[in-house]
């Protein structure tokens, strides 16, 4: 891979053309003169003036709101013109048009692995626009293609650095932190395009799975670990009520209970607190100790 930073940027620099009424109210007398001039029998002022109005007829150009024309002279980049509306300069001045305005791109889908190496499918949305003409358009050979790569090449190297989920404790995630790594991504793709003179103003996840070959198995997963998690919530709350019941009944002087007593109780209450179904009532006309 080329080392991008080792290319002497083309900066982009201010030259402006002249506005172009003056010239457009020329044309008009010089059109007159020529056709004057070839009635009057003066064919060589006639041509003259007829050339003449066609040299500056090829210097027009007009330009709209963030839109910029870059200047060259036989090859060599002389300036970048930035002023809307009707524009004028001499005819041996080439020029090439260039869009100023935001574009919004979206990636399209790839699969690549994350940080433990799950294949999984990623999708980003990216914001961004030219801020130097010059390097849009003589560093890089398509800056429009250019970007497009980077934006792929940058996907998959952010999501290289981060598990889709499950890291370890305290670790961003894809699924959990995607402003984190919509930041991150937006920085390594501003560092990649910077030779193209290229900003990069957003950067967003837009589709986040795991690939279909490991989706069910995942899924299973998940679940599963859904499952642990209320678990432990109903044994956490079951605990804390067992315990407040105990204490009340002990503050209360409602019945005293040994030791064996304080343990089948607990084992009942925990039994029914955290039972999937509906607890059945069962009479025991006999006493603990048979």
């Amino acid at each position: 891979m080329t080392d991008t930073r080792t290319i002497n940027p083309t900066v982009e620099r201010p030259h402006a053309g002249m506005d172009g009424g003056l010239p457009l109210l020329v044309l008009p007398f010089l059109l007159g003169g020529g056709i004057f001039a070839f009635s009057q029998t003066m064919p060589v002022i006639g041509v003259a003036l007829v050339l003449l109005f066609l040299l500056i007829s090829a210097g027009f150009y007009s330009l709209q709101p963030n839109e910029a024309y870059a200047i060259t002279l036989f090859g060599s980049y002389v300036g970048t013109d930035r002023k809307t509306g009707l524009r004028w300069i001499l005819f041996w001045y080439g020029r090439k048009k260039i869009s100023l305005r935001v574009r919004n791109v979206t990636s399209e889908t790839l699969k690549v692995n994350d940080k433990r190496g799950n294949p999984i499918e990623i999708a980003a949305n990216i914001v961004w626009r030219v801020k130097d003409s010059a390097q849009a358009l003589f560093d890089v050979d398509d800056y429009v293609a250019f970007v497009n790569i980077q934006i792929e090449t940058g996907l998959r190297e952010v999501a290289s650095h981060y598990a889709y989920d499950h890291a370890e404790e305290g670790e961003p995630t894809l699924r959990a932190h995607a402003e984190e790594v919509g930041d991150r991504l937006q920085k390594d793709l501003q560092q990649r395009c910077n030779v193209a003179g290229v900003a990069i103003d957003e950067a967003h996840l837009m589709h986040l799975a795991y690939a279909p070959e490991i989706a069910g198995s995942m899924l299973k997963r998940q679940q599963a670990e859904a499952v642990l998690a209320a678990r432990r919530t109903i044994v956490a709350g079951a605990v804390d009520m067992v315990e407040s019941a105990l204490g009340q009944l002990s503050e209360r002087g409602v019945v005293t209970l040994d030791d064996e007593r304080r343990a089948s109780m607990v084992s009942n209450l925990l039994v029914v607190l955290c039972a999937d179904r509906e607890a059945q009532p069962v009479v025991n006309t006999g006493t603990l100790y048979g």
